[in-house]
């Protein structure tokens, strides 16, 4: 989404890009049928030397948590789908909010939940993920489970709630996700979510407190960085920078937004930036 949404054929060229820009792995969000030819994809990342990972994208009508049996199923066939999307194009992960139930950004309303519609979501959300962890072990692929803020879920909004999903579940196909922008939301402390979340964190993004670029925020990347090294981490690390080029008032911060420049000087500054707090954590990339 950093130069392109929708991502297609067009835009493989960007692939260049990211690796001149110190990249070595570029997310996808998983295509959607007819965005792009997958077998294509995979050989333009790969000409380019990026690996692949990929994004989910869950919604109302793909909800492992909705009493609905017809879009909870559905949230079960999506991601069986992104495992075999995966597959095709030698992605060994797949992270985002696989339970799907998103709430503002897809027009739902935070509302209080009592206890047993509470337990009834949850237990909803383990059942699915079961099924599709099955799934992705058989494939040898990973998926990764992402909490998100309080504004955009209402499952899982910090490392302590995935990982209790995850333990739950118990599969080698699930791990735990974490992103640092909503992190800085929703953990007393980002460094210990981390070193809590252990061996479970299977992917990570790092994105500064505004969504920016890393190291123009407050985040603590040096106490990030020695808290990957302290639980071993060695899967991706991903940046999702949203552009802040228009300050002004009334300007929907939430909404993405295409380039309207040359943007490379700065994510090739804040790759810099990350490698260099993880080689000083004793992470030498």
């Amino acid at each position: 989404m950093f130069y392109a949404r929708p991502f297609t054929r067009e835009h493989f060229p960007t692939f260049a890009r990211m690796k001149a820009a110190g990249a070595d792995v570029v997310e996808l969000l998983v295509p959607e049928l007819g965005e792009l030819d997958l077998a294509e994809t995979r050989r333009a990342a790969e000409d380019a030397g990026l690996a692949i990972v990929l994004a989910a994208r869950v919604n109302l009508t793909r909800d492992l948590a909705s009493a609905s049996p017809e879009a909870h199923q559905a949230g079960i066939a999506y991601l069986e789908n992104c495992v075999a999307i995966a597959s095709e194009l030698g992605a060994r992960i797949i992270g985002g909010p696989l339970y799907g139930a998103p709430l503002v950004f897809a027009g739902r309303a935070p509302s209080p939940v009592d206890p047993d519609e509470r337990r009834r979501r949850i237990d909803a959300v383990v059942s699915g993920l079961e099924k599709a962890a099955a799934r992705a072990v058989d494939s040898g692929i990973l998926l990764g489970l992402e909490p998100l803020n309080r504004f955009e879920t209402d499952i899982a909004n910090t490392a302590g709630h995935a990982i209790e999903i995850v333990d739950r579940i118990g599969s080698p196909g699930l791990g735990v996700m974490l992103d640092t922008f909503h992190m800085n939301m929703e953990e007393f402390d980002l460094p210990g979510a981390i070193r809590k979340t252990g061996q479970r964190l299977v992917h990570f993004q790092a994105n500064e407190n505004n969504r920016g670029f890393v190291g123009s925020g407050h985040i603590d990347w040096p106490g990030i960085a020695r808290a990957l090294h302290d639980v071993a981490y060695e899967g991706p690390i991903v940046l999702e920078p949203f552009r802040r080029d228009d300050e002004r008032a009334g300007v929907t911060l939430a909404q993405w937004r295409a380039p309207t420049r040359d943007e490379d000087p700065e994510l090739a500054a804040s790759i810099a930036y990350l490698k260099a707090a993880l080689a000083f954590a004793g992470r030498i990339q």
